[in-house]
């Protein structure tokens, strides 16, 4: 049974009288499980709910509306259910290498199968049986997105250090057969799932493709808080270039068989091996961002596309931006290492367009900053896992401008606060200037360079810290 927090205003179940503290029973004789049976089984012109009311009474309610109406019955959880924790014990699980003291929410590990579909996480199929794959071709929940690391069922266990990892990748077997979409994820750890392993993954998992869209290869990130911690090697150039090798290769071969590239090497491996990211094209519509596969791309032609349009109607209408006036405006703009020169180029690309096409007003006068991540450690690059500790340190007593730009992915989801739980507030008093977060977009970056309102809804990566291989640049 499922308690009722709240009731919509306005609402069928507002009409019915059906009071928040109230039970709901069945669906059309059915018990609700989560919130994947709710929205199934309400899914129809015609249903009946059955609620147990505060008073311990039960009624029945036969109810016949539209089939994509709302009932407003709001729930204590989103999921109607308690959140499932991760069973594994991953070598190279980054909430493991999370130093003490940080808010208790940050060392969850979720494994959760309707987390993938609702909010894009990736699980490892392990904590499933069954009973849920059932319920995921039942309901057509697509997609799917897999935490593979390897195919190889012994060395699978191994990683992940569960008995039962290695049989549960028959689970992809069902789904590729039910034609449920999904996605894959392999978190490389050099030694271990690299190489000829690397390989045989690739393989194994292109025989569910198209069904499987995409798979990305990550490298593992590795903190200073690893003692008594498996011995990870870092990724280092040479390493980056064998696996942007591997995966170019059977990029080709999918793409000659399939119409699509299929596997992708996250940004991270063509900056370590100090290659320009690919082409537009090669990232099949951009299925993986949240892996880090293909954003710095996007966030070039995003910008480029925003940059060529102020031009244009700069040149037209001969008219001074507000915010090139004679008076440059100064901003300043932070981000982790992993972007910064990619940052810096748009920057630099801009300028030159004003410049070179001799439009009205001057340029702003944009400062970039790559902040060292030094709570985590050196080898973390990434601007999601940057904390307000660092910005702090790192930019106190400099001339930022007028205002420091931040990406919004060091944002907690929805949050304003940093992972080490400095607040933007906190962080405007200590350096004593604006601070404006953005979306990740290359519109929303020139619009908050240009002190442009930016437009919400605009693309927003999160870290997820939960995944065991955070990363976001």
């Amino acid at each position: 049974m499922q308690i009722i927090k709240r009731i919509t205003p306005g609402s069928i179940a507002e009409e019915l009288n059906i009071e928040p503290g109230s039970k709901l029973l069945r669906i059309n004789g059915e018990e609700v499980e989560d919130i994947f049976d709710y929205r199934f089984l309400i899914d129809e012109e015609y249903i009946e709910l059955e609620i147990e009311n505060p008073d311990g009474e039960v009624d029945l309610y036969p109810i016949e509306k539209d089939e994509d109406e709302e009932m407003g019955l709001e729930f204590a959880s989103s999921l109607m259910d308690d959140y499932r924790s991760c069973s594994n014990k991953c070598l190279f699980c980054f909430i493991d290498q999370m130093p003490k003291g940080m808010r208790k929410t940050l060392y969850f590990k979720d494994d959760d199968s309707r987390l993938s579909f609702l909010q894009g996480n990736y699980i490892t199929l392990t904590n499933m049986k069954e009973h849920d794959i059932d319920r995921i071709i039942r309901y057509r929940m697509s997609p799917i997105n897999i935490s593979v690391h390897t195919t190889n069922p012994e060395l699978r266990c191994r990683m992940l250090r569960n008995r039962f990892a290695g049989d549960v990748l028959a689970y992809m077997d069902r789904l590729f057969e039910a034609g449920i979409r999904m996605n894959g994820q392999i978190v490389l750890c050099k030694g271990i799932n690299d190489g000829a392993e690397l390989e045989k993954t690739i393989r194994d998992l292109g025989k569910y493709a198209p069904v499987m869209e995409s798979v990305s290869v990550v490298p593992v990130g590795l903190t200073k808080y690893r003692e008594g911690l498996y011995p990870l090697e870092p990724i280092e150039k040479e390493d980056a270039k064998a696996v942007i090798r591997t995966v170019e290769t059977y990029q080709r071969k999918f793409y000659e068989q399939l119409g699509l590239h299929f596997i992708h090497a996250s940004d991270e491996f063509y900056l370590l091996a100090e290659r320009e990211v690919p082409e537009e094209e090669r990232y099949d519509g951009y299925l993986q961002l949240e892996n880090g596969v293909g954003m710095l791309r996007l966030l070039k032609e995003e910008f480029h596309n925003a940059l060529q349009e102020r031009a244009a109607d700069a040149k037209e209408n001969r008219q001074i931006h507000p915010a090139l006036d004679v008076k440059s405006r100064k901003v300043s703009i932070a981000t982790g290492k992993l972007a910064y020169d990619t940052i810096r180029e748009l920057i630099f690309r801009a300028k030159k367009v004003w410049d070179e096409e001799d439009l009205p007003g001057n340029w702003p006068e944009v400062t970039c900053y790559a902040i060292s991540n030094r709570f985590f450690g050196e080898r973390i690059t990434v601007s999601g896992l940057v904390c307000g500790c660092d910005i702090i340190s790192q930019l106190k007593g400099k001339d930022l401008g007028e205002e420091l730009l931040l990406p919004i992915n060091m944002m907690r989801a929805g949050e304003q606060y940093f992972l080490d739980d400095v607040t933007i507030s906190q962080l405007q008093k200590e350096l004593g200037i604006k601070v404006t977060t953005v979306p990740s977009d290359g519109e929303s970056l020139l619009r908050a360079i240009l002190g442009e309102e930016l437009i919400t809804g605009g693309r927003q990566l999160y870290e997820q810290a939960d995944r065991g291989d955070s990363r976001t640049s």
